[in-house]
């Protein structure tokens, strides 16, 4: 299993047989190294309609056929476009090429913004994948530090690998972000939504240091398109 970071909250994980990617913001990102066309997809996860979010999943999934997951006001929306949705809500679960996605919580704004004309966007989220060989990755979205992540993501779903916010202004800094890191308690952290823009400036060197101090969690703090793999 690989995670590739593409930059601010993009992640392209790959398995033998199966490719995805969340929030799949690359075009208009200046951290990212990729184009949407570099990108082989089965399944994009959108957690919320910004457009640092949304991006390139249009392009993506008409150009794959790829299946989007999203909430079901995106799902509407898509559908209207000829895309292949499934529409989801929070505690939902399905399965999507061998993945099991269940929609969880986050504490954001989320109308759709990369529209000419901003619409309601219904709810932002975040997602726990859990792989084929049983390994569970949070992608916590865009999202403050809220205490489902201490009881319903931790005690319910325990997953091994999250990926969360540590930019500040528009998510969780590195103070709360190192608090949600006790809280779920997982074998190793990937820090996003930071650097991509001046107001999210943030030194991931620090969030190491005081994750790893107080937890026996693992922090591994890539570069945009560096990749964890085991």
């Amino acid at each position: 299993m690989k995670i590739q970071w593409l930059g601010h909250s993009a992640f392209y994980i790959s398995t033998d047989n199966h490719k995805l990617v969340i929030d799949p913001f690359m075009r208009d990102n200046p951290s990212c190294p990729l184009d949407p066309e570099d990108l082989e997809v089965d399944v994009i996860c959108v957690t919320h309609g910004h457009n640092d979010h949304f991006g390139d999943t249009i392009e993506l999934a008409q150009k794959n056929k790829a299946l989007v997951v999203c909430n079901h006001e995106h799902s509407l929306y898509l559908t209207q476009l000829g895309l292949e949705t499934t529409g989801m809500n929070m505690g939902g679960t399905i399965e999507a090429a061998g993945i099991k996605i269940t929609m969880v919580n986050s504490i954001h704004s989320a109308d759709m913004d990369f529209l000419d004309n901003t619409r309601p966007g219904g709810s932002s989220c975040g997602y726990i994948l859990q792989l084929e060989n049983g390994r569970k990755i949070y992608h916590a979205g865009d999202t403050g530090i809220f205490g489902d992540m201490k009881t319903v993501i931790k005690d319910i779903y325990q997953p091994e690998i999250a990926l969360i916010p540590i930019g500040d202004r528009y998510t969780m800094g590195i103070r709360e972000a190192s608090i949600a890191a006790q809280w779920l308690e997982p074998e190793v952290i990937i820090p996003m939504h930071y650097n991509t823009f001046p107001p999210i400036e943030q030194d991931a060197t620090q969030f190491k240091e005081l994750v790893e101090k107080s937890t026996e969690t693992k922090v591994a703090v890539l570069k945009p398109g560096e990749t964890y793999q085991e």
